[in-house]
């Protein structure tokens, strides 16, 4: 493992705002560059009260500019929901602000409800047109092309570097195709993740943007004094994603001690499957579950995110995290 990053998804906690949810971004970035994470994403989602980061080039702009050092970027930007030229504007002026530390990572899927997507004014025409707008996207970021009627200003010449993002085998065979950096959502989709490793792996071409497959995975990870209390913490990601399976999308609720109470059996199972890629705990534990899941799967990063209600404790997490995985990212490959 080279590198470990952070995905935050600016959530906001029942009983505060969006402005809290956004300075509690900005903070968590800073602290995360002192804790020695190489990267710090956000992610695009719509009409979703619990999660603060819909415009997510605006909200990278305020992490960039409150950072030195820190790669900050999209993880991801949902393309089906925009013009390539647009997306390319937007990342080339981060990049131009600030040069050598801005990353776009794309999916495909619109990152909310068909109603919302919509309402994006963008509409869906199927998968073929997600590969065209990805190398679309690139040539607009690309040295300047004689003869291009359409330029990105700015944008052309930034060579922002661009990751395909996937939960399935798709993502991972057109990383492959295009010779790009593929980055997994293990944390709340891990059902495929060995096979669309296997085969980004096997199947990766060499491009003038990657000379060899470099991956992602990414993990949730709850930590905390004892095990018990991380354990209360990461209740409230359990609770909100069920809310969110069952149609109920809400503000991320506070922790609670009895999951079983608010969680029907069926569909806690459908969750804890669903969120199964990750690690809950102290310090040693977390070690030791984090360690697990290097050694499976071998990435060449991994990225860890926690929706977590109280901001102190989320920082507190993310910190015995990073001492950790600096610890194990300094051990050889098993």
């Amino acid at each position: 493992m080279h590198h470990f990053s952070l995905l935050d998804l600016s959530p906001v906690p029942e009983g505060q705002t969006a402005a809290d949810a956004l300075r509690n971004t900005v903070d968590l970035a800073r602290h995360a560059e002192g804790w020695g994470y190489h990267r710090f994403w956000l992610a695009e989602h719509h009409n979703m009260p619990g999660i603060a980061s819909a415009a997510t080039a605006v909200v990278i702009g305020q992490v960039a500019q409150a950072t030195k050092t820190l790669r900050v970027g999209a993880g991801g930007i949902m393309l089906p929901n925009h013009a390539p030229l647009v997306v390319a504007e937007q990342f080339g002026t981060l990049a131009t602000l600030f040069p050598g530390r801005i990353d776009l990572g794309l999916g495909r899927a619109p990152g909310t409800d068909m109603a919302t997507a919509r309402a994006l004014r963008r509409y869906m025409t199927g998968e073929a047109e997600f590969p065209n707008d990805v190398v679309e996207l690139l040539q607009y970021l690309d040295d300047p092309a004689e003869g291009a009627a359409v330029r990105a200003f700015p944008g052309e010449g930034t060579h922002v570097p661009v990751w395909i993002l996937g939960s399935s085998l798709y993502g991972a065979q057109l990383a492959a195709w295009l010779g790009l950096p593929y980055a997994f959502a293990s944390h709340f989709a891990p059902a495929m993740l060995a096979e669309a490793l296997a085969t980004y792996r096997q199947t990766f071409r060499p491009s003038q943007w990657l000379a060899k497959p470099y991956a992602m995975m990414a993990a949730g990870v709850f930590a905390a004094q004892t095990d018990d209390e991380a354990r209360f913490l990461r209740s409230s990601q359990i609770l909100a994603f069920a809310r969110l399976r069952s149609g109920r999308p809400g503000k991320l609720p506070a922790p609670v001690h009895d999951l079983s109470a608010e969680i029907p059996a069926p569909l806690m199972a459908q969750v804890s499957e669903a969120l199964s890629v990750s690690a809950t705990g102290s310090a040693a534990t977390i070690r030791r579950e984090l360690s697990a899941l290097i050694d499976l799967y071998q990435p060449d990063e991994l990225m860890i995110t926690a929706m977590i209600h109280d901001h102190s404790a989320r920082l507190r997490s993310f910190e015995i995290a990073a001492d950790v995985l600096t610890d194990l990212r300094l051990q050889p490959a098993a």
